[in-house]
Parts: structure tokens; sequence; C-alpha cells
């Protein structure tokens, strides 16, 4: 068994391997490693610390109660921002249903530009929506630039990959997103300039 002080220096698919044997120890190393990463994409979707801890949560019980899914071929962090970019999606989803009958009471009932304030929250759910249509790989630099605000080399840490790497996913998940909501809304696809 693993014990407290040594985990730290045990490599990541060693941690994995011992926590499909169902060693505890190892995968709260796992938690530990990347706990704030999994919050910080869950608070960037979510918008409120209380329920990206909740998601944060839930995202590791089911992570370690669909391990043996996991395809060890594949990078974890992936695998796991997908699990925890899910999650939060869903509560949003959730969310969404009953603010959408308080929003439209609140726009019945009068207030500056209730029209403009639809179309804009109608454009930000379809830009979420275009995102969340990407690949992980692009979805996730994404979400932790733009909506955590985090430096590339927070990103190159976080998702362990080249800081080289997060610039081109960066770019390409840009161009996707926005060739994936200009269609979505129907508009004519240009090239924008950079």
């Amino acid at each position: 068994m693993l014990k407290g002080r040594g985990l730290n220096n045990v490599s990541e698919e060693k941690l994995l391997y011992r926590s499909l044997r169902g060693e505890k120890e190892a995968w709260g190393e796992i938690v530990k490693r990347y706990k704030n990463a999994v919050y910080g994409i869950s608070l960037s979707i979510l918008k409120d610390s209380t329920e990206a801890e909740d998601a944060t949560q839930e995202a590791f019980i089911k992570a370690w109660e669909n391990l043996e899914k996991y395809d060890m071929d594949r990078k974890f962090s992936t695998w796991l921002f997908t699990v925890a970019s899910n999650i939060s999606k869903n509560i949003v989803r959730k969310r969404d249903r009953w603010s959408f009958l308080k929003d439209g009471i609140s726009l019945m009932s009068g207030g500056s530009q209730p029209q403009e304030e639809f179309e804009k929250e109608r454009r930000r759910e379809s830009i979420r929506e275009a995102l969340f249509s990407l690949e992980a790989k692009y979805s996730s630099p994404l979400v932790l630039r733009y909506w955590r605000g985090c430096s590339y080399e927070e990103i190159a840490q976080i998702l362990d990959i080249p800081e080289g790497t997060v610039k081109t996913r960066l770019h390409r998940g840009k161009n996707r997103l926005r060739e994936i909501y200009q269609k979505k809304e129907g508009i004519e696809l240009e090239r924008a300039s950079e």
C-alpha cells in the first residue's frame, strides 16, 4: 500500500494503475494533482464558485467510478477535463431551464431594452454550444484562456502540453469555433484577420 509522502514522486501512469486496483491513496494523489485545474474549468463554465466546487467533486467521483473505461493510451487530463466539462454543461442546462422561465417573466415586465438583452443571451448560448461541440483538445485551452484568464504557460502546465501546442490549439480552436458559430447562425463564412 502507498503511504502519504511518497506519492508526489510517483508517475501519473503508476498512480492510475494503482487506482484501478482500488488503491484510494493513489487516487487521492491524482485528485490532488488535478483538483485546481478541474475546479478552474468548472468555474469558467458555471461562473459560480459553489456550483464549481460541487461539479469538481462530482467529476472526480464520476472519473473514479468510470476509471476502468479510461483508455490508458490517451492523455488522462483530457479525459478528466472532458468529464468535468460535461458535468458543468449539464448543470448549466438544468440551471438554464429554470432561468429561461424567470428571464421570460422579467422580459415581459418591461425594463430597458428587453429584446437587446434577449439577443445578447441568445448569442452567448450559441457561442457556448459551439464551444462545447469542439474536441476537448481545442475547447479546454479556450475555456482556460478566455473564461479562466490563464496564461499560455499556465495552460501548458495544466494540460501538460508544450506552450507552442497551446498557441496552435487556441488558434485552431478559435477558427473552428468561429466556423461552427457562423454556420449555426447562418452567417456567411469570412476569414477574419487576426
